[in-house]
């Protein structure tokens, strides 16, 4: 009998995990004997293309000789391979698998169908043959494989966010059968598993010396060159695993996930393989494991897999009938949880939950937002009116200040006491890959062993409900989520972001006016599958790594001619339903014009008007809410714009609301509201500085900003062209300067006062050709105020102007929609924008941030041009009395102006809703999804107050119900509609949505 001898732990321990290493001793510890006799591939032959195509046209290409060690590229193509198989004879009673061991992403094709998914970073390089092989099955056999040019993450230069090296090659490692030992492969995962708990549970830990002691004993029976042991060691694993846990110990609901991003380091069209490629994997471990149970999220990703395998998703199907493809999220894709628009959000759950009814027979009940860069304060009333109850995400956990008090993990559980209950989501992710049978051996061994938490593979619903069953003690989080990473995506791509607000802008106009159409002209048919179309192009790019700009160029080209689809075709859409509503043709010029309001509140504005001559005229106009009027002889103003040039190279520009003087650089150096007579801008600064600063974070290029870029402010100063005049007054006054940035960068910039407007444009175009450099402007107020106000979806919330503990340092730069505000009691100043994200108001100075230069993952991202406008409004009283959010509204949702037909009565005008309160916005007209006779509409308290108001119309409406936010009526009983018009209540943010039969 072997003596016992004294353990240093460490040596010990390293006995143990060198018996299954992968990189030493092979030659004689059991990882060596996981593969038995090995033979080559019969033949190899391929073919490179540029385009992904599909496999019944591959199959008919020219194939050319290849063979191992080959190399095929560059990024981005596709080599296919046809791989001929000869099993030898001796082989049977053995376990086959072809291995296949490349760099890129490879799908295994047999008999038409995708078989298996392979990826060397992902840890699966073997498609299994057969399990037993017998003479019956077949010994020769051809294979296609589909090997994509680029890894799992892409195909980065140096680093995995770098911008993509495109004229990498990608290798053929090996192609070859082998004899799989089974027996080798279950002792793997019971040293492995032994070997894991000695380690991870601690050296104070009494079951971690026991593990480490059974493993040492393992070792000691083993005979890697005798199989006739490895009986005797799985029972020293066997009766070490199998010893139980106590009543109280901790469950842990695994779910096998594979998160995919729908474009970030690669393209869209390589997410569509991605899906199929880990999809395909996910199925076969199925097959073997009816236990597994596998989420999936993301509605784009289920429907381009029905579009391009439609084989593949019939057995998806399959297995979501059985209970073991779980469908999670309710979304369209897992949108960015910030810069959405919240009736974009909306449309994530309208789109997504239809399709995952219609494929699936089931609404999910679980919000899935594993990976976002920010979480609205919006999403839990928005996920409750979309059938949602439940969320899940682990982003928080990547605070970089402060940890949020809620991790799915055992060790770092801050609940613990308080829940017994948390979720293990285990699979390769964000380039795909997904669980392995691996993963799946080791929890079967870990369901219920001593020193571990108990393991349960489980459904979402599972897991849900057990935490719901008794919430006596967990905590309550009010407001925002705010991640504290990732800021700079507030900022990066601004032509995405400008594209966003663009198109939510465009696709809001287009529902509204065929909506009135529809109701006017019984010839007029909605637009319903060309707006979903566009609706579901727009939401594809609110994916969370698109919308940020935080993805690669090839996605960046894709996303903007995504954009310019969306506002093209919509475009042709609102033209057409403007012509059907208000008659007479966008081509035609003479006196009068109908000028169209799409928002709920009567408009008097600045407009250009066209005339017969060619020339364009200014006018003051005022339009009803939701409606239109025909204008011949525009207003005067109470008050016309005076612009004074001043001897200095100073203009003073004034409307009877406020007067502002310019310095020759084009910055305030005063703004006087001259009803409540108080000065805006701070004593000795000036406002409208654009200032640069360096932007170089610790790693996430494109996605973070680093306080410490605060200490490099320089301001923009050196002119190109002074101050000068563009409108010398009447109905607006304009001037107009531009300044040099750097020697490849330049602002050229009109400053716009308009008659009756509380605020002022700032209508600017930048040349931009920097590196690491962030551009803002900033405007240093007399205002003060512990607090700033920003716009968020359906509504707005406070942040601090201070930075008293880490949680308001942590928020230096923060994300808001189209206006902030900053306000002391009876005066205040708001900052509104057409198309920006990104603010940071501290102390008095209030600051937009214009655009950055991060160089990866792309480095071409946001050099070219840019316009964009922002606006300055200080204003009396709140900013909610003061009409500020009505204003960024009308800045983002300009007047529709068309030339009227002749016969026109010159005072004909028509307004189809109307609100009483200025608290409550309607957000939303459309047609319903499902019945042609009724409109949706969808409005917001935005005051924050507690409203009883009245909805008037001139629509034929029958009945007005309420209904939720996927359309189905909350109530049985209507509404009373009286003399066309509809009370209603809201509580502060509220939404509604009203279904009103026509």
């Amino acid at each position: 009998m072997a003596r016992a001898v004294l353990k240093s732990r460490r040596a010990t321990l390293e006995r143990a995990e060198k018996f299954v290493s992968a990189e030493l001793f092979l030659d004689c510890n059991l990882r060596g004997r996981l593969f038995g006799a090995r033979c080559p591939v019969e033949s190899l032959s391929c073919f490179l293309t540029p385009s992904r195509i599909p496999y019944e046209e591959a199959v008919k290409r020219d194939f050319t000789a290849a063979k191992v060690g080959d190399s095929f590229g560059p990024t981005w193509w596709t080599s296919w391979f046809k791989v001929t198989l000869t099993i030898p004879t001796d082989w049977k009673g053995k376990e086959v698998h072809f291995v296949w061991e490349s760099d890129g992403e490879g799908m295994v094709w047999r008999n038409d169908t995708p078989v298996q998914g392979l990826t060397k970073e992902g840890e699966k390089i073997n498609y299994i043959l057969t399990e037993n092989l017998t003479d019956e099955e077949p010994h020769s056999l051809e294979l296609y494989v589909e090997l994509a040019c680029n890894g799992l993450f892409g195909a980065g230069q140096g680093s995995m966010i770098s911008p993509p090296d495109p004229y990498r090659k990608f290798t053929l490692h090996k192609a070859e059968l082998v004899v799989f030992n089974r027996d080798v492969h279950e002792l793997l995962i019971d040293f492995e598993i032994l070997s894991d708990m000695a380690k991870l549970l601690g050296n104070d830990n009494q079951r971690s010396y026991q593990a480490l002691y059974t493993a040492n004993k393992m070792v000691n029976a083993c005979d890697v060159a005798d199989p006739s042991t490895f009986s005797e060691v799985r029972q020293l694993a066997s009766a070490f695993l199998q010893q139980q846990n106590g009543e109280s110990q901790h469950t842990v609901h695994a779910m096998g996930h594979c998160h995919i991003d729908t474009a970030w380091l690669w393209p869209y069209e390589e997410t569509i393989r991605k899906c199929a490629r880990s999809w395909v994997s996910a199925v076969r471990l199925m097959e073997k494991n009816p236990k597994f149970i596998f989420t999936c999220s993301q509605a784009q990703q289920l429907e381009w897999v029905k579009s391009w395998y439609p084989g593949l998703y019939t057995q998806i199907q399959e297995y979501a009938q059985k209970g073991q493809f779980v469908t999670v999220g309710g979304t369209w894709v897992e949108m960015d949880g910030n810069l959405p628009s919240g009736e974009s959000m909306v449309r994530q759950f309208l789109q997504g939950q239809r399709f995952f009814q219609q494929e699936f027979g089931k609404h999910c009940s679980e919000f899935w937002l594993p990976d976002t860069f920010g979480y609205s304060a919006q999403l839990p009333q928005i996920m409750q009116g979309c059938g949602i109850t439940r969320f899940l995400t682990q982003k928080l956990s990547w605070n970089l200040v402060n940890e949020f008090p809620l991790l799915n993990t055992v060790k770092n559980n801050k609940d613990k006491g308080r829940v017994n209950h948390s979720a293990f989501l285990f699979g390769f992710g964000d380039g795909g890959g997904g669980p392995i049978q691996e993963m799946l051996d080791r929890l079967q061994r870990m369901e219920d062993t001593d020193g571990l938490p108990r393991l349960k593979q489980s459904t979402p619903k599972q897991l849900f409900s057990m935490l719901e069953a008794d919430t006596t003690m967990l905590c309550t989080w009010v407001g925002e989520l705010f991640l504290e990473l990732h800021n700079g995506s507030y900022t990066s791509q601004a032509k995405i972001k400008k594209g966003n607000r663009k198109c939510e802008c465009i696709l809001r106009s287009i529902e509204v006016v065929s909506s009135l159409a529809s109701v006017q002209k019984d010839s007029f048919q909605y637009p319903s599958s060309q707006l979903q179309h566009l609706w579901r192009l727009l939401l594809l790019n609110q994916f969370h790594d698109v919308l940020p700009g935080t993805c690669i160029q090839s996605v960046v080209e894709d996303a903007v001619k995504y954009y310019e689809e969306i506002e093209s075709s919509g475009n042709e859409l609102l033209k057409e339903a403007i012509q059907c509503l208000l008659g007479g043709s966008v081509q035609e010029t003479g006196r009068n014009i109908n000028v169209l309001n799409t928002l709920s509140w009567e408009r008097t504005e600045v407009i250009s008007m066209p005339r017969l001559e060619g020339e364009e005229v200014l006018a003051l106009v005022k339009v009803p809410s939701v409606g239109f009027a025909t204008v011949t002889t525009p207003l005067v103003p109470s008050h016309p714009v005076i612009v004074t040039s001043q001897g200095d190279g100073c203009v003073i520009m004034e409307n009877g609301i406020l007067r502002i003087v310019f310095d020759s650089l084009g910055r305030m150096t005063s703004l006087s509201h001259l009803l409540y007579k108080r000065e805006t801008i701070a004593e000795g600064t000036c406002g409208n500085q654009f200032v640069i600063f360096d932007d170089i974070p610790l790693y996430w290029d494109a996605w973070d900003i680093m306080d410490y870029h605060l200490e490099t402010r320089k301001l923009v100063s050196q002119v190109l062209k002074p101050l000068e005049v563009v409108c010398p007054g009447g109905v607006r006054g304009s001037v107009r300067f531009s300044l040099r940035i750097s020697d490849t960068s330049k602002i050229r910039q009109e400053i716009i006062l308009d008659a009756s407007c509380p605020y002022i444009k700032f209508k600017t175009e930048v040349e931009w050709h920097e590196a690491h450099k962030f551009l803002k402007v900033e405007f240093p107020t007399t205002v003060h105020s512990p607090n700033a106000t920003y716009e968020i979806q359906f509504g707005h919330l406070q942040r601090p102007t201070h930075r008293n503990t880490s949680w308001d340092w942590a928020r230096f730069e923060v994300w808001g929609h189209k206006w902030a505000d900053l306000s002391e009691h009876g005066f205040g100043v708001a900052l509104l924008n057409d198309c920006k994200y990104g603010y940071s108001v501290h102390r008095n100075i209030m600051t937009l941030s214009l655009l950055r230069a991060p160089k990866a993952p792309d480095a071409t991202a946001d050099m070219g041009h840019h316009q964009f406008t922002y606006a300055l409004m200080p204003h009396t009283g709140s900013f909610q009395e003061a009409g500020v959010i009505q204003s960024a509204y009308n800045i983002n949702y300009p007047l529709h102006i068309v030339p009227a037909e002749p016969s026109v009565s010159a005072s004909s005008s028509w307004s189809a809703f109307s609100i009483q309160s200025p608290a409550v916005i309607l957000e939303t007209i459309k047609q319903a999804e499902d019945r042609k006779n009724a409109l949706v509409i969808r409005l917001y308290e935005s005051h924050g107050s507690t409203v009883v108001t009245w909805l008037h119309t001139s629509l034929p409406v029958k009945q007005a119900i309420w209904c939720d936010l996927l359309e189905q009526p909350m109530a049985t009983k209507p509404l009373p509609v009286t003399d066309f018009q509809i009370e209603l209540s809201f509580t502060p943010f509220q939404i509604r949505t009203l279904l009103l039969i026509l």
